[in-house]
């Protein structure tokens, strides 16, 4: 890989932006604090002012691709029309479901990434980071909208949030890395289509 320039006293950013470069091409196992030291043109102790050890950086890379996943959903959501609700809810959540499996398929490495960190994630609903909704955040958000609406029915709008998120994860990981992963295009859409179609009747 071609070495990264970095400017003096930025070396931690440089690491990160190495670690994403190697989870794109390779996923969570491709990103090697000495691997990432190389790329950033910097020796492997240099590394470790930074970054304890390979899970630390892998935490960071991990984040900054859930980031990435939220910043896609969230501009996947701008481009829906303004409705009145509760239709405006409803293609929200649609979109939301849409843009999670987009990035899981266009960016399979990142995707893998952003769900590989242990202690990565430790509550249910993260705080949004400084640069993007975190997509669970997104997904509530809009669940809530659709019971503020009544277009959920109260009782089952607790715990919606788990199902929906399961069936559109499940599907992209299927999709990505296993018995799914050979389906020709247009049953991939009949999947996907499928996998909605069911979150929305079953609220």
């Amino acid at each position: 890989m071609e070495k990264r320039a970095y400017h003096h006293g930025n070396l931690r950013q440089a690491l990160v932006e190495a670690g994403l470069s190697l989870a794109r091409g390779g996923g969570p196992r491709s990103v090697v604090l000495r691997e990432a030291s190389r790329e950033a043109g910097v020796s492997h102790n240099a590394a470790y002012r930074h970054f304890a050890d390979r899970e630390a950086l892998l935490a960071e890379v991990s984040r900054r691709c859930m980031d990435k996943l939220g910043m896609l959903m969230n501009l996947r959501l701008s481009s829906v029309q303004e409705t009145t609700e509760p239709s405006r809810s409803w293609a929200r959540l649609d979109m939301l479901g849409r843009a999670y499996v987009e990035f899981a398929r266009t960016e399979p490495g990142w995707f893998q990434t952003a769900f590989s960190a242990t202690g990565a994630h430790t509550t249910p609903l993260p705080a949004p980071s400084e640069t993007a909704p975190h997509p669970f955040l997104l997904l509530t958000r809009c669940l809530d909208d659709l019971a503020r609406a009544s277009a959920i029915p109260a009782d089952r709008r607790r715990g919606s949030e788990y199902a929906a998120w399961s069936a559109v994860h499940g599907l992209s990981h299927l999709l990505i890395d296993g018995p799914l992963r050979e389906l020709p295009e247009s049953e991939v859409r009949l999947a996907l289509e499928t996998t909605l179609s069911v979150i929305s009747r079953g609220l």
